[in-house]
């Protein structure tokens, strides 16, 4: 945190000016920073937890061009979604990976595989590839083994990506960092300060301190998702977003449990909406829901009951030999989107699954207000948030300009395989060489005394986390910079003991403080990262 603190005390001891502060942390935010400060404006984020901590560290990890928005009708949204993801993987690859998707189809369900082969057929001519398969039954159990076999006629096949987004958002920082802006976690947004009714800066209150300080801008984007209402004026003339917080819900399963390959998915029979089992850092993942958030969003959102029900009822269905039950679950994680609704008709609202995902933007004299949006589409979000502040993209950097740096050209160390170092490369790109000196190149799952840790996480990555990223708790380290409380069982309440062994000294942590990071972490998986009715902490750990 030196660097984090370092900037944090040059705010604080006088007001500083910008040409914009971006409120977020997210991967909106973190991509407007970016876009900015490549185009040489001074630029502050400011996110009031961790970075990622909210829906773009929840999402399905799905960057995707949004076939199931295509039938929906919504061809723009699906056209700069499947541009923006293949522009992806050719800048980052390792970090946004191909991955095979397939829809099973089954007598009489809806849609069939003609149907469905023509969607197909359009999104492969918006995309300019030709990814789509029409898969007999004997080839698509080459491709599902275990798959429910019972009217099983076929299965269409395409391909889309995956990634991990909390590791997007910090290697989109990475760059926007790079070109210097200045990103500071655990700083919260209070208040915009006006000046004739025009934006002229920003108060602002860092986590555990009681004083706020100023920041002087005559830009304020505010990227909070589902938490953009609360920097808006209430008595506006521009009329407010109406932002309907939506939760989709995930379960994380033992791969060997449900081994798959690739993404199969098959509409719900509940809601006939589509839901994924797919492969993510050595583990398979089941969701996602999609329903009315109606909790507090001030609290870590959680999955409820019945979602779990409803994930493991499409499980069941597609592979009923898994047998997959409650105890089977190494973890859960909810997220919710913050998708701008329409006002509600006579009728009452629409489905959540009918909801748009296109964002929407409120202007107000000097505040970008922006909610809704995809993960694929934060290039484009970005840019336009900017153009709409700055008054013109002739204020922005090329709109070629590539998002990622190309990583260096390094030989890889023969203890680390040829998978593994793409992903190292996509994770690191140009601080890959850094990353490997910072600690040991042993994975963690390799320890004897790490349990059963799936993936190719090393001991060096946790270490640089702890140098160089942020951490501030044991959370954002354990959920965001790693994953290993979501792919350990338990959290990985075993590898405590060695992640204070590796990362003690680093943070800089005296015992006392570790005790109570590690009781605050737990608490916090048990209480948002487990399965409901998971018994209490008892504050040991």
């Amino acid at each position: 945190m030196k660097r984090r603190d370092s900037l944090l005390r040059e705010l604080q001891s006088r007001p500083r000016t910008f040409d914009l502060v971006v409120v977020g942390g997210g991967i909106t935010g973190a991509g407007i920073a970016r876009e900015a400060a490549g185009s040489g404006l001074k630029t502050l984020l400011v996110e009031q937890r961790d970075f990622a901590w909210g829906t773009s560290s929840r999402s399905s990890k799905m960057v995707h061009g949004g076939l199931r928005y295509l039938g929906g009708g919504q061809y723009r949204l699906t056209r700069d979604a499947v541009t923006e993801r293949q522009r992806l993987m050719d800048e980052a690859p390792g970090l946004i990976e191909p991955l095979r998707f397939i829809m099973p189809h089954f007598q009489r369900q809806f849609p069939g595989p003609r149907l469905f082969q023509v969607l197909l057929r359009v999104y492969d001519w918006i995309s300019r590839t030709h990814s789509r398969q029409l898969l007999t039954p004997g080839e698509t159990m080459q491709w599902v083994p275990g798959l429910n076999t019972e009217k099983l006629t076929g299965a269409s096949s395409f391909t889309d990506a995956v990634t991990d987004d909390a590791r997007l958002v910090q290697r989109v920082i990475t760059e926007a960092r790079q070109d210097g802006a200045w990103c500071l976690n655990y700083v919260k947004a209070v208040k915009v300060l006006r000046t004739d009714g025009k934006v002229s800066g920003l108060e602002l209150q860092a986590e555990d301190d009681t004083e706020a300080f100023i920041v002087n801008t005559p830009l304020v984007i505010n990227a909070t998702g589902v938490w953009a209402d609360r920097l808006q004026q209430p008595d506006s003339d521009e009329k407010p977003m109406t932002i309907r917080p939506l939760r989709g819900s995930h379960l994380v399963l033992p791969w060997h449990k449900l081994p798959v390959s690739c993404s199969v998915s098959l509409f719900h029979p509940d809601d006939k909406r589509p839901v994924f089992a797919f492969p993510w850092a050595g583990t398979t993942v089941l969701g996602t829901t999609d329903l009315d958030h109606k909790e507090s969003l001030d609290k870590e959102p959680r999955i409820a009951g019945e979602e779990v029900d409803y994930l493991l009822r499409i499980s069941t269905r597609l592979f009923p030999g898994a047998a997959i039950s409650r105890s089977d679950v190494l973890s859960t994680w909810a997220g919710v989107r913050p998708v701008v609704t329409a006002e509600h008709s006579t009728a009452g609202p629409k489905a959540p699954s009918k909801e748009s995902r296109e964002h929407e933007f409120r202007e107000d004299m000097g505040l970008i207000s922006i909610a809704g949006g995809k993960l694929t589409t934060f290039r484009l979000i970005a840019r336009e948030a900017l153009s709409r502040g700055l008054g013109g993209e002739e204020h922005l950097r090329p709109e070629s300009g590539p998002v990622f740096r190309p990583a260096p050209r390094l030989l890889r160390p023969a203890n680390i395989n040829h998978q593994n170092w793409q992903r190292l490369t996509g994770f690191y790109g140009s601080d890959l060489c850094a990353v490997l000196q910072a600690g040991p190149t042993v994975p963690v799952s390799d320890d004897a005394a790490s349990g059963s840790v799936p993936g190719e996480l090393l001991w060096a990555e946790v270490v640089w986390a702890c140098k160089h990223e942020d951490v501030k708790h044991l959370d954002d380290l354990m959920l965001r910079r790693t994953r290993l409380g979501l792919i350990a069982p338990e959290g990985g309440k075993a590898l405590l003991p060695l992640v204070k062994q590796h990362c003690q000294s680093t943070l800089n942590w005296n015992d006392d403080q570790w005790r109570a990071e590690e009781v605050r972490y737990m608490d916090l998986w048990r209480e948002a990262y487990s399965l409901p009715g998971h018994p209490e902490s008892t504050h040991a750990v």
